[in-house]
């Protein structure tokens, strides 16, 4: 190698090294400060960007978006608690709530109650009783005219006014049972029989206060069932068929729905009974802990129910009857939510395991292709580039 040669190597070498030590791999002489930073930084002529790299930022730029969306509504909704316990209040009262449409005329109908206590109150007296028409309320299939919700309920109208919309019982949105549970509720009004026809059935609607100890309620044809209850009523006047608009044990909180609100039963025959046994557990509305500040608690009750209906023989009575018992428990249904804080913490939490699962996804990706690439070479080069491989 001759001195020409040799002082231009040494001077490209000597220009290489200029360029390789710009600062772009490390900290500035002098600045202490960097030395302790998380997050080292390279010039953009030092990054490549690869058309994998991007599809893996836009799916984990998804996956992220959904795992947020999905907290926040969690996080929106609450989560609840459902807890059972032995009823420690000493009420001796309770309140039914009752809105039911019976297809016969109120002068026709006794309403009675009669409980363990061996009390007997004549219902009628204390409940209203409006007359009405039957196809005001379904048409001639039997079938409500307003038709169905999109949950298949039976949608009436009546029964309750000025409530957007409804709550039945085990929904998640406890805060909305509770917050439409505190508003003022009414009955609605009985429709007007336009055009001065003869009504031919009975609105009851109203609340008792009652005994908080097993009872029957029960609706029957006058002078039938209690001797000295008013005039026979001729057999053919009978028609038990009814709709249950409302029935509901505690306070009138016409949101919840309860399993008998918006049914219809209809009598195929005169002598006909109908027969509801209902189990009913008182249960509170909780959001937020009771024993902390700034809670809201309503009080109300559930009940399930099961029924019997069947045509019967003239020395028995018919009507419609509601037997309900009194659970010795209490149900605690609590909503909670985690503070603000909390929940910004799960945000990084959730963002930070996207970022690293989409690291490492990428990685392993981009070595799977890397070693398949090398099989592919390393085949295609024993197959035609192989030694030896030569026609004589």
């Amino acid at each position: 190698m001759n001195d020409y040669q040799q002082n231009g190597y040494q001077n490209g070498y000597q220009d290489e090294k200029r360029h390789l030590d710009e600062d772009a791999f490390g900290a500035k002489a002098g600045n202490i400060v960097s030395a302790f930073d998380a997050f080292p930084k390279s010039k953009p002529q030092y990054v490549t960007r690869t058309s994998g790299g991007g599809k893996w930022t836009v799916a984990m730029a998804i996956v992220s978006i959904i795992l947020l969306w999905s907290e926040l509504s969690r996080w929106w909704r609450g989560e609840e608690m459902h807890t059972f316990a032995v009823e420690k209040g000493i009420g001796r009262s309770m309140q039914i709530n009752l809105d039911v449409v019976v297809r016969m005329k109120c002068n026709d109908l006794h309403v009675n109650v009669q409980d363990a206590a061996g009390d007997r109150i004549l219902a009628a007296s204390m409940l209203k009783l409006d007359p009405t028409n039957w196809s005001q309320w379904v048409d001639n299939k039997g079938i409500h005219k307003l038709g169905r919700d999109k949950d298949g309920r039976v949608i009436t109208g009546e029964g309750y006014t000025s409530i957007a919309h409804d709550e039945g019982f085990g929904e998640e949105h406890v805060h909305d049972i509770v917050a439409l549970g505190r508003k003022k509720a009414r009955w609605g009004k009985t429709p007007r029989i336009w055009g001065g026809g003869e009504p031919d059935s009975c609105r009851i609607f109203g609340s008792l206060e009652l005994n908080k100890v097993q009872g029957d309620f029960h609706i029957t044809a006058r002078g039938h069932g209690y001797p000295g209850m008013g005039q026979h009523l001729d057999h053919d006047s009978f028609n038990f068929s009814h709709i249950v608009s409302e029935l509901s044990f505690g306070p009138f909180l016409p949101s919840l729905v309860n399993p008998l609100d918006r049914t219809i039963s209809i009598a195929t025959s005169r002598f006909y009974k109908f027969q509801y046994f209902m189990s009913v557990v008182p249960t509170t509305y909780s959001v937020g802990h009771p024993d902390s500040s700034g809670s809201r608690t309503i009080l109300t009750n559930q009940y399930a129910v099961t029924e019997q209906e069947k045509e019967i023989g003239e020395r028995t009575i018919p009507g419609i009857f509601f037997k309900y018992d009194i659970e010795p428990m209490l149900l605690n249904i609590v909503e909670t939510r985690d503070s603000f804080f909390v929940f910004l913490i799960k945000i990084v939490n959730i963002l930070s395991g996207a970022l690293v699962a989409g690291h490492w996804g990428f990685t392993m990706s981009e070595w799977l292709k890397e070693v398949i690439g090398k099989r592919r070479r390393a085949s295609s080069e024993g197959v035609l580039g192989a030694k030896g491989y030569h026609g004589d």
